[in-house]
């Protein structure tokens, strides 16, 4: 079995290590290849004994693969897809099945049915706010979801050897469709780091009225501020990706929160306005935290 990384940083590398720390079944004698553009990563992981070469260039890690694994940005995997249907063409075997780990899937899905490639969609449901192979790690995805997105669903041995790699991982493999998965991410996932971004633009500000208590504030930030701006210390240009390859799910959700946050605001207000604060009767809110605590439950 040969595998294929085209993209080696945090999600390629930790499946590399995940596969070299337990090799033999799912998949059994696997042989790790990978390309970045830099070459840093794989030359790192070859030198750890974690891959078994470091490719020059995409060509020479797609020829002869069993499973590529497209392991960038989603923009950069939807121009992935575009050169495996065209300059990487001649060197990719019809029978390769082609993969990917980026976060949104119906663009990445549809654009490689229409170049006719052998292709399943993944996703790891996991990940870090650090980049690149130096924070890759073996037990990322143990006892995660993966969600495996089949392009066809005839392909019963493409879908079989995308959940192998789960599987191998340490992942439970999961199937939905690309709608249900971009659905389902923008509400738990791309919602989240928009509104983490936002957080920082409003409070984190400089040059402008009101931003004077921030040097303060910043001060005495602790694990609250931290864990909610968490998703914000992420690598720009995948979340830049994110939104651009999943707009229409995410712009759904980001309108119901808009339309919650509306309601907080009137309640702020309403209380804000009060002579006094004791006095104040504030039920509303105690019941609106009370809920939002019990919908999470104890497993949130």
């Amino acid at each position: 079995m040969r595998i294929a990384f085209l993209g080696f940083g945090l999600i390629a590398g930790s499946i590399a290590r995940a596969i070299h720390a337990a090799p033999g079944a799912p998949l059994p004698n696997a042989s790790l290849i990978a390309w970045s553009p830099s070459g840093n990563g794989p030359l790192a992981a070859v030198d750890e004994g974690v891959l078994d070469e470091a490719a020059a260039h995409p060509a020479s890690a797609v020829a002869d693969a069993d499973l590529v694994i497209l392991a960038g940005p989603p923009l950069v995997c939807l121009e992935l897809v575009d050169r495996l249907a065209g300059d990487l063409a001649s060197v990719l075997r019809s029978d390769t099945v082609v993969s990917d780990v980026a976060s949104t899937k119906m663009a990445i899905v549809e654009r490689a049915g229409r170049h006719g490639l052998r292709f399943v969609g993944g996703h790891p449901m996991a990940g870090r706010e650090q980049t690149g192979y130096a924070a890759s790690t073996p037990d990322l995805f143990r006892e995660r979801p993966w969600i495996v997105v089949p392009a066809d669903g005839t392909d019963v041995e493409a879908t079989q050897l995308v959940e192998k790699l789960a599987l191998a991982c340490g992942g439970r493999p999961v199937q939905m469709s690309a709608m249900e998965h971009d659905s389902a991410v923008a509400a738990i996932s791309h919602l989240p780091l928009l509104v983490a971004a936002a957080l920082v633009e409003s409070v984190a500000t400089s040059g402008r009225p009101g931003d004077r208590d921030w040097d303060l504030a910043r001060s005495l930030a602790a694990s609250g501020w931290r864990d909610t701006t968490r998703l914000a210390r992420g690598d720009p240009e995948m979340g830049a990706g994110i939104v651009a390859t999943n707009a229409n799910a995410l712009l759904q959700r980001l309108r119901d929160f808009h339309g919650v946050l509306g309601d907080w605001l009137e309640e702020v207000e309403r209380l804000a306005e009060a002579d006094d604060a004791a006095a104040a009767d504030v039920d509303i809110i105690r019941r609106r935290f009370q809920a939002a605590r019990d919908r999470l439950g104890e497993d949130g």
